[in-house]
């Protein structure tokens, strides 16, 4: 039988600490500590795997899929593991490179590490884009609050319904200050709000323009069948998720998302609390936002009508079932007395099976 040698990584951005763990069970070594350079990690590797199989790991981070793109590339066999899920002992006060690489190794060798799903580059790159966004929206809140409240400040109320309309705008552009300082901080602060709303603009068209050349275009368009489920919202499932069949079953894709109870439990005592909150919290947000269409009766206006256009008749059925479903789960719950947070969480987590099962219809889009 081949040998075979554990290698962990610890990759920083100027360093990476290489450790091995033999297969025949001897205690792990550092090996050396080199800068990060993808050449020379390659040559140090095959050094090390002169005879041997090679099974190399490191830590998801900051530093991304570049090095397991490489190493992989290379013919060297590489997964990136979960950070949060490394086992820890209790009372270990001494963090160090060589250390946690050792640690890696170990644990590698053993099993008891967590592989996190590396996506595409391609899925990478439009969940990059659709993340800019979300960091683009971010700031426009942040732009248009501050300005809110300096116009607050000063005693100036808009009398409108509804804010940060065309009207509203013209209203803020129309304001005069006594002091100049203060018109010059309205101009600045009105420049931050347009600027901040031309990039949401600019990256949201970017976005529909380039899911028509994406290979899950055709998962992004039957995702829009299910109410509340727009191109935007699509999108950053299909990009965040990716590959949905690295799930056996919808319990196990909404654990993934944190939208299972936490539980507590002992001997014969039973004690659930609050979602646990793991895994993807951009994915979980946008179902929490996408459930709240759910507390109104099923329809099919011509918005979800003109979404269903194209796709396969098995996803409609599943979309329209999951109208029903979770409009009769809304009433039922707020009827035994949950608030509307609580009920709506609940819609999510329902709603996160119903995007599962129409990933995984054999059929997305009509022949």
């Amino acid at each position: 039988m081949q040998k075979v040698r554990f290698i962990g990584l610890d990759v920083h951005k100027e360093s990476i600490a290489i450790a091995v763990a033999d297969g025949d069970g001897s205690a792990p070594e550092n090996v050396a500590t080199i800068p990060n350079d993808t050449t020379l990690l390659v040559k140090r590797l095959k050094k090390l795997g002169a005879g041997a199989t090679l099974r190399c790991c490191y830590e998801a981070g900051p530093t991304g899929f570049v090095l397991h793109r490489a190493l992989r590339a290379a013919g060297i066999d590489c997964i990136v593991i979960a950070p949060s899920l490394v086992p820890k002992k209790a009372g270990d006060r001494v963090k160090t490179d060589r250390r946690d690489a050792v640690k890696l190794a170990r644990f590698l060798r053993s099993g008891d590490l967590t592989e996190v799903h590396v996506p595409e580059a391609t899925t990478e790159a439009m969940r990059d884009l659709e993340r800019s966004r979300d960091d683009a929206k971010k700031a426009e809140r942040v732009s248009r609050h501050q300005l809110s409240k300096f116009l607050l400040r000063h005693g100036r109320r808009y009398e409108g319904k509804t804010a940060w309309t065309g009207m509203h705008l013209d209203w803020i552009r129309g304001q005069v200050f006594e002091h100049e300082a203060h018109n010059r901080v309205l101009v600045d602060y009105v420049q931050a709000v347009e600027t901040g709303t031309a990039r949401v603009d600019r990256l949201t068209k970017d976005i529909v323009i380039l899911v028509e050349s994406w290979s899950l275009r055709p998962l992004v368009k039957a995702l829009q069948a299910l109410r509340g489920v727009q191109i935007l919202t699509a999108v950053i499932l299909a990009a965040e998720i990716g590959d949905f069949a690295r799930f056996s079953s919808a319990p196990a894709f909404m654990a993934y998302l944190g939208l299972v109870p936490s539980e507590h439990s002992s001997g014969e005592t039973q004690k659930r609390g609050r979602i646990t909150r793991t895994g993807n919290g951009h994915v979980r947000r946008i179902l929490v936002e996408s459930a709240w269409s759910y507390r109104y009766r099923p329809t099919m206006s011509w918005e979800i009508r003109k979404r269903n256009e194209g796709v396969a008749p098995g996803v409609q059925a599943i979309a329209w079932k999951a109208q029903h479903r979770l409009n009769e789960r809304y009433r039922k719950l707020l009827g035994r007395g949950k608030n509307k947070q609580q009920t709506v969480t609940a819609l999510a987590r329902e709603l996160a099976g119903f995007v599962w099962s129409i990933a995984r219809q054999p059929q997305l889009l009509a022949a």
